[in-house]
């Protein structure tokens, strides 16, 4: 009601909304509303109450995942239920908070066990065989020994090549070993090396292969570095020939092996940034052979790589890098990886 116009006698008794009310001794007139607008507010207000909390607890205003604050926390368990897609994981990387999945999908992603989902090599069994021994050039006789190849005999093993410094490739062959194991593991596979420094020479060439053969192994890798001359540089992977004489049989394994091949090849160049041999292979970093008892005695797919030339100032720089055989074993890992995937 509006006093505008009206200008009433503020002590008229006759006004409702007198002033004179709370002086005088009549006792004051109740407007015939006033008991139900009552009661409808003390309905309203404790409804009201109830709206307000209820809508503040499911969002409310200022919660939501426009800002990426409030509301994206709660919204996290939905995201982390869900897959991360493809556009998700691109995007997750650095996770700008403006929508809350960013950080919800690194979060899932991150907390995912090793050797889990897709990634799993569970029940893949790897041989790896570390070229040479450390301690072969303790035991020349026994190492001079010739051997069945199945298509002639050769000698058991070699020292193996070094670099100009005395780097040894035995040892780079056992550090790169040993780093693509652990890769490997935590993929989940089984892993076998043919030998860890752990014998006085060895094993022969022969061995290696039976090794590999016993463990039924899925793939086998052997890890070398090569000894060529100076300015002959780069990486190649040696592919088994189809030989099938004496001892010898790889007509089984010559198609895998060479998937397998070009797997590893394609990996070790992008993990490492070093390009495919200038001096065998014609530029595809791949080279068959026949003359290795390692790959004639497998029945198992099995590939060898020579990493680099250790005899090269600039290969040499490499191998003997801490930093560029992780990332050597990386390809490596990488590759095997695939193959199995699709065997």
């Amino acid at each position: 009601m509006s006093y505008a116009g009206s200008n009433p006698d503020p002590f008229d008794p006759s006004d409702p909304f007198s002033p004179s009310d709370s002086f005088g001794p009549s006792r004051p007139r109740r407007s015939p509303l006033r008991r139900p607008l009552t009661v409808a507010l003390a309905a309203l207000v404790p409804g009201a109450l109830l709206g307000w909390l209820a809508y503040e607890a499911l969002g409310g205003t200022g919660s939501g995942g426009a800002n990426g604050t409030g509301a994206g926390a709660g919204a996290a368990p939905s995201v982390l239920s869900s897959p991360a897609t493809g556009a998700d994981s691109a995007g997750s990387a650095g996770g700008d908070g403006k929508t809350g999945v960013g950080t919800g999908t690194a979060s899932a992603t991150a907390s995912a066990p090793a050797g889990s989902g897709a990634t799993s090599l569970q029940g893949k069994v790897v041989v790896i065989d570390p070229g040479h021994n450390p301690t072969n050039y303790q035991h020349t006789a026994d190492i001079n020994r010739k051997v069945d190849i199945g298509t002639n005999r050769k000698e058991c093993d070699t020292t193996g090549t070094s670099t100009n410094s005395g780097y040894s490739e035995a040892e780079f062959t056992l550090d790169v070993a040993h780093r693509l194991r652990t890769l490997l593991q935590e993929q989940g596979a089984t892993v076998r090396l043919t030998q860890d420094g752990d014998r006085p020479y060895g094993p022969c060439v022969d061995e290696r292969a039976r090794i590999g053969n016993a463990a039924h192994a899925d793939a086998v890798v052997s890890i070398h570095a090569d000894g060529a001359g100076t300015g002959q540089r780069g990486f190649h992977v040696i592919l088994p020939g189809a030989v099938h004489e004496g001892a010898a049989d790889t007509r089984a394994i010559v198609a895998p092996s060479k998937d397998l091949g070009k797997l590893i090849a394609g990996d070790f160049t992008r993990a490492t940034g070093t390009s495919p041999s200038n001096y065998v292979g014609d530029g595809t970093g791949l080279v068959t052979r026949e003359d290795l008892g390692g790959l004639n005695l497998s029945t198992v797919p099995k590939v060898f790589i020579e990493c680099g030339n250790m005899r090269d100032t600039k290969d040499a720089a490499l191998l003997t890098s801490g930093a560029w055989r992780q990332k050597a074993a990386q390809g490596m890992s990488e590759g095997i990886v695939s193959f199995l995937h699709g065997s």
